[in-house]
């Protein structure tokens, strides 16, 4: 059980590394991460929505979380679904993010 929390945690790691291209913010600070479920094989669902449904960097924003959560060890497999309910705001980014964004 201890390296499923381990797993979700680098997991979570990585994804503060991805970021869409127009904005200086990690795409798991922004909120835009709603869900991360590890199974005990290393498949790992992950569902994520787009500040914008139209966002011209979707695919970028996709690959790029795709293949570094893959590049993690332990991770058998990967497969993120875009969901657009509920409708991503501002009020789903961290303090952090408000912050650097200067919304704060």
């Amino acid at each position: 059980m201890n390296d499923f929390l381990e797993l979700e945690s680098r997991i979570v790691t990585v994804l503060k590394t991805v970021y869409d291209p127009e904005i200086p913010v990690d795409i798991y600070n922004l909120g835009l991460i709603y869900s991360v479920d590890c199974s005990e094989q290393g498949d790992v669902k992950i569902e994520m929505t787009l500040t914008a449904p139209n966002c011209p960097m979707a695919d970028f924003i996709l690959e790029d979380a795709k293949m570094k959560v893959a590049a993690i060890e332990g991770v058998k497999g990967v497969e993120i679904k875009f969901v657009f309910e509920p409708e991503w705001s501002q009020d789903m980014m961290t303090e952090e993010a408000k912050l650097e964004l200067g919304l704060l």
